[in-house]
């Protein structure tokens, strides 16, 4: 089977990929940003052997690069990326435009472009140039989001990080085509996760589970079922989509 490098494997949708990944038979490396204890349960709970972990920050360049080599040097190539790692929305990096400061709206833009774009991009070169070298198709999926379609107000960068990651992705997807390379990506919606389970139980649950006609949110296996499609031969011809996975809780045109 295949060799993935999954960036932000150590818990939640990228815990659910890796797995999932695994269970199909590839050989996963496992990222991880700080939380190597995370990621280390992630790893353990991989079927099959061969699989390794791999730490660093992708804001970083040079960590970047040795997140890539570090996955080679386990696995021997990889043949499959998955774009997953993210500085998430939450209580402490909201900067709403009409209540924040000026410092806070800098340190949030940055942080949030320099992980879930520019990060995201320096990862895809790097795996890109591997693959083209080895003049090898493969695969690369790009966990973006229903907020670059819809907004998020109170997380701005967030929302325009992930929407240019959907055009990065479409720009990448013509770019390597030639190559025998897929890009694809998905847009989830609100997915349940450990990290997003006091949302979920308290006052707003109702009105979170109530944006989907179906009144639940989606899981971290939906996510991991898309990118199995989108990883397999059968997709190639799907690259340069955005598939929205969000139970009809949002329609664009």
């Amino acid at each position: 089977m295949a060799n993935a490098l999954v960036t932000g494997g150590s818990r939640g949708i990228g815990r659910a990929i890796a797995q999932a990944l695994a269970r199909r038979g590839d050989t996963v490396t496992v990222h991880y940003g700080q939380d190597l204890e995370a990621a280390q349960t992630t790893l353990d709970s991989l079927p099959g052997t061969g699989h390794a972990l791999a730490g660093g920050d992708i804001a970083d360049p040079d960590a970047a690069r040795s997140i890539v080599e570090q996955a080679v040097s386990a696995m021997g190539s990889i043949d499959i990326l998955v774009n997953n790692a993210a500085v998430a929305p939450d209580a402490a990096n909201r900067h709403p435009v009409d209540d924040s400061t000026y410092e806070v709206w800098q340190r949030q833009w940055r942080r949030m472009l320099d992980v879930n774009l520019i990060g995201a991009a320096s990862i895809t070169m790097l795996v890109s140039s591997h693959l083209i070298d080895r003049r090898a198709p493969g695969a690369i999926v790009n966990i973006g989001s229903r907020g670059a379609f819809r907004g998020e107000p109170e997380h701005p960068a967030y929302a325009a990080s992930k929407a240019g990651l959907h055009a990065f992705g479409q720009t990448m997807a013509g770019a390597l085509a030639p190559h025998g390379i897929s890009v694809a990506s998905i847009a989830p919606g609100f997915i349940a996760t450990d990290r997003q389970a006091a949302k979920l139980s308290g006052d707003s649950g109702d009105s979170i589970r109530g944006q989907s006609p179906f009144g639940r949110v989606g899981t971290a296996e939906e996510v991991a079922a898309a990118v199995l499609y989108l990883t397999s031969p059968d997709a190639a011809w799907a690259s340069g989509t955005i598939l929205d996975l969000n139970g009809a809780s949002h329609f664009r045109m």
